[in-house]
């Protein structure tokens, strides 16, 4: 498999190097709450959920949450902190490959923030096509796509992770026939690593 695999995000998790944890929720989470696109009553899901930070506030603000992540240490940690923060909700955090799992129906959202950028280009493809299969007809894809463009891509060389998520490949990806776009530009935040940003983007799967 190209990229990292199982162990060397589960190594992170243990040990705690997890720079791109922010420590809370995404911001972007809450303004796509106040923009009425994660509506009571959802079923979202979460891939690359990580230490689940927004698994519990989306499980507080009503909706149906799965959490995903490839690394047990990850699953765990998720696990608690939906028991201490927001126990009795319907949320749950699975151990899967996202490149294989699937859902027992389509869902309706899927929130998609590290999960992209944590694959290996390689396989970009075959993750565009499983969001297609989980999202209803309707359903929205939101995601914040990672721009951490390193100087080696003028050698043609593919670092990461997080690997550089660029507007013209997610265009690509994510085309027009199977997925609408929202008119630019698009809403750029902050990573905690300097020059990096992400770009947040609504797509509605068709």
């Amino acid at each position: 498999m190209a990229g990292p695999d199982r162990q060397f995000w589960q190594q992170r998790f243990e040990s705690g190097q997890t720079p791109w944890d922010r420590g809370g929720p995404h911001p972007q989470l809450q303004a796509w709450r106040d923009a009425g696109l994660m509506p009571t009553g959802s079923h979202v899901l979460v891939p690359g959920c990580g230490r689940g930070h927004e698994l519990t506030v989306l499980a507080r603000a009503g909706l149906t949450v799965t959490g995903l992540d490839y690394a047990p240490a990850a699953v765990e940690q998720a696990r608690e902190r939906l028991q201490a923060e927001a126990p009795g909700l319907n949320a749950s955090v699975q151990q899967a490959d996202v490149l294989n799992w699937q859902p027992q129906a389509p869902v309706d959202l899927v929130y998609e923030q590290t999960c992209l950028c944590a694959l290996h280009p390689d396989h970009w493809r075959a993750y565009a096509d499983q969001l297609q299969r989980w999202i209803r007809p309707g359903g929205r894809l939101l995601a914040l796509f990672m721009q951490a463009r390193r100087d080696s891509v003028e050698q043609g060389r593919i670092e990461g992770p997080p690997y550089h998520c660029d507007i013209h490949a997610m265009r690509a990806l994510f085309p027009e026939p199977l997925w609408a776009w929202p008119a630019p530009p698009y809403g750029a935040l902050a990573h905690p690593r300097a020059g990096w940003f992400e770009l947040a983007v609504a797509l509605v799967r068709r």
